[in-house]
């Protein structure tokens, strides 16, 4: 049985789910965002294994029957919405993730694509980036800092063409307002505000000229790999994250075997099975690394390139819920 652990809306669970069962596996999705307050988990210790059992409105599963998990995009367990004291909250929320995050620990079955902690820590800038370098990737020179002193020497290197990133590219929620900043170019104006810097670190990194950007995703000793030309977007030619997608083309893109070997070496090196990986193509044919996302998303560019990702990812899911134990080694698992 394969456990799907993701929000309720996530649509590229919806995407691979049919897929998995056409293919006769089992599957059960929660959302650990549920927790505490719409499931329920005992977890008894009596024997040689504790025995540990998941209920809900709509289920009881005993997680001895799980024998693959699919840690896709799941919420962090918090506190029912009608407790609404500060401190109560808190605490709840503590000690609910700091009990679920034990329970995975429990579950020695494989996971897509890692364990929760292995994935943190390959969504990591600093970590993945090391990596890259190590494997023998291009990479822009990066400056990872909140230290505002640093700003206008790495301005002056790029010959004022200096982007911005933040460490950490997920939603920032303010007011129900996502505030989340794409990358953006440094400006003059930046530089009179550097001050500000000091309060959270930022990638500075020179622009990079692109003939295409890349996504390539990594699946077991696969990879899939898509270009995106934003070039004709205002919008999203300095970051296709922006999703205008009337001006920006998509296709399959046919990577040199070197650079695909790296791509596939650096997903195995992190310890995951997945990991969709940032490229840039420049106009003199060099490949340059950006970043790493190990739960990055597919689901639009297989439908608009036609890769079967999502046929790779059942099968990875399978193949591994089937062979039924722990997975120690990424080469190892199935591919």
């Amino acid at each position: 049985m394969l456990l799907v652990l993701s929000d309720r809306r996530d649509a590229t669970v919806d995407t691979v789910l049919p897929k998995i069962e056409a293919r006769g596996l089992p599957v059960v999705w929660w959302d650990p965002g549920d927790f505490p307050s719409g499931g329920r988990v005992t977890a008894t210790f009596t024997g040689d294994r504790p025995s540990i059992v998941l209920s809900t409105e709509d289920l009881v599963l005993d997680l001895a029957e799980v024998t693959a998990v699919w840690g896709r995009r799941p919420n962090a367990p918090s506190a029912a919405t009608n407790m609404t004291e500060p401190t109560q909250r808190a605490h709840v929320d503590r000690v609910s993730r700091f009990f679920m995050s034990g329970l995975w620990e429990l579950l020695p079955v494989p996971w897509f694509p890692a364990r929760l902690p292995a994935v943190d820590r390959a969504h990591n800038k600093l970590v993945h980036l090391d990596r890259a370098v190590r494997l023998g990737f291009a990479i822009p020179e990066t400056v990872m800092t909140n230290d505002p002193a640093a700003l206008v020497p790495a301005y002056a290197r790029s010959g004022g063409r200096l982007v911005a990133k933040l460490f950490d590219s997920h939603r920032f929620l303010l007011d129900d307002q996502d505030h989340r900043v794409y990358t953006t170019l440094v400006t003059r104006r930046h530089l009179t505000s550097r001050h500000r810097l000091q309060h959270e670190p930022v990638i500075l990194q020179p622009y990079v000229p692109k003939a295409v950007e890349l996504r390539v995703m990594v699946v077991g000793e696969r990879a899939f790999a898509a270009e995106i030309d934003a070039r004709g977007s205002r919008a999203a030619r300095d970051d296709w994250r922006h999703y205008d997608d009337g001006r920006v083309r998509y296709g399959v893109h046919h990577l040199p075997a070197d650079v695909e070997r790296r791509c596939l070496d650096v997903v195995a090196d992190l310890g995951l099975a997945y990991g969709a990986i940032d490229l840039i193509l420049r106009p003199d044919g060099e490949y340059v690394f950006l970043e790493i996302n190990p739960n990055g998303e597919w689901g639009w560019l297989e439908a608009a390139t036609g890769l079967p990702i999502g046929d790779a990812v059942a099968e990875w899911l399978v193949t591994a819920a089937r062979c039924g134990k722990e997975v120690a080694h990424h080469d190892e698992q199935p591919s």
